[in-house]
């Protein structure tokens, strides 16, 4: 496995360490420790090694290259983005090569270096040569550490072109100009070349990596003058690794993560404290780094090295609402409490990545002076600043989204140096839009390769997939004796998860969870298995989604759909007929029939007894009246026996202090002509909480499960208790309105929220159960080897142990608990278990891994949500249009304005009481605002707005507001939402705007209809549509013409789904 042994670790020595890291390889190949992936590295030519090939899980470069191309350090390190072009074959990455980008440029570089070397669609393979005797080289005396690698390169690339019987010629490209005149023509078949020289030579018709290499090399001579010209230092030198790692070990300095305030970018950034740090520190709050100096060239994510000031110093967090671009002066208004302050002197990992960025206009450009070459380009992310970039194309890239790379960023500049990378699209285009929030969270959406569907099982009417008399003997039969099926959104394709409950002979009840049983198709360590690992989630935007596997397997195969047979894992438990208590449990693999595909609506109607629904189930369409009665009787009968088991287990969570936390889920409504109309907040149904009680349950026991058989290698979730100071802006908001908060534990806070109700107004207490949410940790994956028991505690579920089990098909988490499961059930039978599993050190690094995925997944949903939830109001007038005027509810009060939510939309935002020019809201007698000059004065929970001329208006924590929605648009950044309190009145919803009771479309069944209506339309003005190409299409699995094409179509089309994906 390349994650294992010295390329598994992204925390590696710095700096001259690696010297010594490369005699501790050496040590250890002498004394025979080192296994057997760190052999060298497999070629085709190679005839001589017969444990090349197991080094690299079977990988092999090309057979038709013209020659191997070995780059020296400096290459990997500057040219990386240029050696991931599909194109460029037959590299061979040296080991020093690889652990000097691990030392030098930090974890995201690195990480991206070992994500090219996994993908089978590169061309590309690792050598170990400071594992090969004959390649290894001890550094000299007085050598510096750079030419030592160089000569070290030099020298494995040599070796490998004697180890291929010196028939494949070897390109070594380097930029050291005396390591190409020394070994230029020292050894006849490996050529010395410079990078940009093999580019030209070999590759003159690859344009695309002409131009990045044209700008990576103009950004390095730019900081090169640039360094040698400039003498006065903007910021204070970082200091050495050395003195930061004594000073935080005697607690002078502190280490943590700094992430930057996106509402006052230019002035606010804290630290959140890290590692030893948090545990020896008596300080229980973040460092606050106040000022672009403080922050002294670290950028938002970085680990960073802290000093904190003097408490004379100290400053505090500011409390007034402000605009997302605001400069570096202080609003005037009075900031918090002070708080712990201090100044970044040092940064320990840089993670740096690809970053968005808009070019100036063409009269921003002329004023920034004569040199147009040096640009000043401003990145999407506001937490990002500004960064100069080298080109001449800045007019021509004015109107476009376009990736940069930031090179390095030096104490004599004020900004970082950057190059340019690529165009992502036109601004303001939904295309490019969305291609910068997939970049923005490093997703990527690339088909998968030839190599990973080669892997895939066929399916086809020609060649139908049938259960194989194999697996027949080995599993559990579940076809005829059990009734099994599923409860799903409307429209779903990737189903996961299947339920049976059935009455047993001595009268206790069987209660089933059935799990698509994905490992049976994906092999540990093959190709399609690495490819999911590296997604780790399948992605949901607002339209589409992105899958974690092929569809052959996520939307067919591993997907229970009804009336086929399919593989899953089963968990059936023996239940009490009367308590519901757990007698027994079985854990095994099974083959199961799903008798009926039902969603969410239908299921709930049968619940309620409406029997009519039962023509919307296509199972009873063809069956006469006597089996379809029978029927019937059976499957309203399982439903309503799941959901009195489901209430049982919730209770027991519930007494035990499970939250019940409030979450804004929208679904979309359609008007007579198919066009979408509304956005209306979704209703929760009880079969929803009975299909998550079961799987919650499931999850729960396969925790134990794997636990107790591997308790120091079992990847569980935990969700940690709160800081006590996050809950004080609930308890105040409760206060207000004469209710208690108890935070003190789970089941205090579960049932203070619970009495929390106010009897007029049902906002109330969903408001308060957000700012419990908003309070809340968020649940991470961990091994159980690098935690004690008493921190495996889910706190918002309130169990002691809890995994992922039941989305395998859309979460690697749950594959790999999949294998532990059937590891654990081996182990239980005496039998040998298959496969390695991970161990501990490489189980928690996976964990961070997917828990670094899951954020961007996470990210992305709620940025394409609020992309087309600004899409919904954008071309709607504010002042005509009456869907832009709503009732609002005041959540919290700022020094200069409140924060609102607008039930209506499911919307949040700032509204200011205090304009730009100085002017405060006033209220007249008809309850009309206008803004006059005046002041405002705010208290705990309330704030009063009063003019020079003597009226005043007050609004309280959880007052009714008349507000107008409007869009603010931005030519650098995504558009926002911006609500204006109109009237200090809550808002009267008319006649015409009473919303349709019926129920609307979900999701899937909305893009098909839209789709359909669209495509109609177009056919009548013969106008022609884009289909998508066939491999994105089964990449994304977006059905049919792309949503963003029929919203350009359809100005007034606005599509919005906040489906959550829940972290339970």
């Amino acid at each position: 496995m390349l994650e294992a042994g010295w390329f598994g670790s992204s925390e590696g020595p710095q700096g001259a360490e690696a010297e010594a890291s490369s005699r501790r390889n050496l040590a250890r190949r002498r004394t025979g420790e080192v296994p057997s992936w760190e052999l060298p590295a497999s070629c085709c030519r190679c005839e001589a090694d017969i444990d090349c090939f197991a080094a690299t899980d079977g990988k092999l470069l090309s057979s038709d290259v013209t020659h191997y191309v070995i780059p020296d350090w400096k290459v990997v390190q500057d040219y990386l983005e240029i050696l991931e072009f599909p194109e460029l074959k037959g590299i061979i990455f040296m080991q020093t090569a690889c652990q000097a980008v691990q030392h030098q440029r930090g974890r995201r570089q690195y990480n991206k270096l070992r994500n090219l070397l996994k993908d089978a669609r590169h061309d590309c393979i690792l050598f170990a040569n400071e594992f090969q005797q004959c390649c290894y080289l001890p550094r000299e005396g007085g050598e510096s550490m750079e030419k030592w690698q160089t000569r070290s390169i030099y020298n494995a690339a040599v070796w490998y072109y004697h180890h291929c019987q010196d028939r494949m010629p070897i390109v070594m490209v380097t930029e050291d100009e005396e390591a190409i005149q020394q070994y230029g023509s020292e050894t006849e078949g490996v050529f010395v070349i410079s990078f940009k020289n093999y580019l030209d030579n070999f590759w003159p018709d690859l344009k695309a990596a002409h131009e990045l290499c044209d700008s990576i090399l103009q950004s390095r001579r730019e900081r090169e003058n640039e360094s040698q010209e400039s003498h006065g230092k903007e910021y204070p030198e970082h200091l050495p690794l050395e003195v930061l790692e004594a000073g935080i070990k005697s607690g002078r300095y502190i280490q943590g993560i700094l992430n930057v305030n996106k509402h006052r970018a230019q002035i606010e950034a804290f630290v959140r404290l890290q590692g030893a740090s948090s545990k020896d520190s008596d300080l229980v709050s973040d460092i606050l780094i106040h000022g672009m100096k403080a922050r002294n060239r670290s950028i938002h994510g970085d680990v960073v090295v802290v000093e904190l000031l003097p408490k004379n110093e100290w400053k505090g967090r500011t409390v007034a609402l402000c605009e997302n671009d605001c400069d570096d002066k202080a609003s005037g208004e009075s900031p918090s409490e002070p708080m712990p302050t201090g100044r970044v002197v040092g940064i320990l990992q840089k993670n740096w990545r690809d970053y968005v960025v808009t070019f100036p206009s063409k009269e921003e450009v002329q004023s920034q002076g004569k040199n147009a070459q040096k640009i000043l380009v401003t990145p999407w992310d506001y937490r990002i600043p500004k960064i100069r970039i080298s080109t001449q194309q800045a007019e021509t890239l004015q109107d476009f989204r376009v990736v940069v790379r930031i090179d390095s960023w030096e104490s004599t500049s004020v900004y970082p140096n950057g190059h340019f990378v690529r165009v992502l699209g036109r601004i303001g285009d939904l295309e490019g839009e969305i291609a910068t929030i997939l970049v923005e969270n490093s997703i990527s959406v690339i088909p998968f390769s030839e190599a990973q569907m080669c892997e895939m099982p066929v399916n086809t009417p020609e060649n139908p997939w049938k259960v194989s008399p194999e697996e027949e003997q080995k599993r559990k039969d579940l076809r005829k004796s059990h009734l099994v099926f599923s409860i799903d959104p409307k429209g779903c394709e990737d189903v996961d998860d299947t339920l049976s409950v059935r009455t047993l002979n001595n009268g206790n009840l069987e209660l089933g969870v059935h799990i698509a049983d994905v490992t049976h198709f994906v092999a540990p360590n093959s190709y399609i298995d690495i490819e999911a690992r590296t997604r780790a989630t399948t992605y949901y935007l607002a339209d589409r989604r992105y899958d974690m596997l092929p569809s052959v397997l996520s939307a067919d195969l591993c997907s229970l759909l009804g009336g086929v047979d399919r593989y899953a894992v089963s968990i059936m438990w023996e239940l009490d007929k009367a308590s519901y208590e757990i007698k027994k449990v079985w854990y095994g693999r099974t083959i199961i029939r799903s008798a009926y595909k039902l969603f969410y609506e239908a299921a709930q109607e049968l619940l309620d007894g409406n029997l009519s629904v039962v023509d919307d189930i296509p199972e009873f369409k063809d069956l006469d009246e006597k089996s379809r009665q029978a029927k019937l009787e059976e499957l309203v009968w399982a439903i309503g026996k799941l959901t009195d088991i489901a209430r049982h287990v919730r209770a027991k969570r519930d007494g035990c202090g499970a939250l019940e936390l409030e979450g804004v889920e929208v679904r979309v409504q359609l008007d007579d002509k198919k066009n979408i109309h509304d956005l209306i907040p979704k209703q929760p149904l009880e079969v929803h909480e009975t299909v998550a009680e079961c799987m919650i349950l499931a999850n729960h026991w396969v925790a134990k499960k794997i636990w107790e058989s591997f308790p120091h290698q079992a990847l569980l979730r935990q969700h940690p208790p709160p800081h006590q100071e996050f809950f004080s802006e609930l308890r105040e908001c409760a206060k207000a309105k004469g209710f208690f908060i108890d935070t003190r534990s789970n089941k205090t806070l579960a049932d203070s929220l619970d009495n929390a109700k106010d009897p007029h107004d049902p906002i109330v207490n969903r408001l308060l159960r957000s700012m419990a949410t908003q309070a809340m940790s968020n649940a991470l994956y961990f091994s159980t080897g690098s935690c004690a028991e008493e921190e495996f505690h889910h706190y918002g579920l309130a169990l002691d142990k809890y995994t992922h089990f039941t989305s395998p098909i859309r979460r690697y988490s749950d594959i790999v608990v999949h294998r532990l499961l059937m590891a654990a059930i081996s182990k239980d039978k005496k039998m040998e278990i298959k496969g390695n599993l991970f161990s501990n050190k490489d189980l928690e690094e996976l964990c961070r891994h997917i828990n670094n995925r899951n954020r961007a997944a996470q990210h992305s949903q709620k940025q394409s949500t609020e992309l087309f939830q600004c899409m919904y109001f954008k071309d709607k007038d504010p002042a005509t249009e009456e869907r832009c005027i709503s009732d609002g509810v005041i959540y919290s009060i700022r020094t200069n304005g409140v924060l609102l939510f607008i039930p209506r939309f499911g919307i949040k935002g700032a509204a200011y009481l205090k304009n730009k020019d100085g002017l405060v809201i006033s209220c007249g007698p008809d309850s009309c605002s206008e803004w006059k000059p005046g002041s405002l004065q705010r208290f705990q929970n309330k704030i009063t707005s009063t003019t020079t001329d003597g009226e005043s208006v007050t609004f309280h924590l959880f007052d009714h507001v008349t507000v107008r929605i409007s869009i603010q648009a931005s030519r650098c950044h995504s558009d926002t939402i911006r609500l204006e309190i109109i009237s200090n009145k809550p808002y009267k919803i008319p006649n015409t705007e009473l919303i349709h009771q019926s129920s609307p479309l979900l999701k899937s069944e909305l893009v098909k209809e839209v789709t359909k209506s669209v495509e109609e339309a177009q056919l009548a003005q013969e106008v022609k549509v884009n289909i998508i190409q066939e491999e994105y299409q089964e990449y994304c699995q977006t059905k049919g013409t792309s949503l963003y094409t029929l919203l350009e179509e359809i100005r007034d089309l606005a599509l919005l789904d906040v489906s959550n994906n829940y972290g339970i």
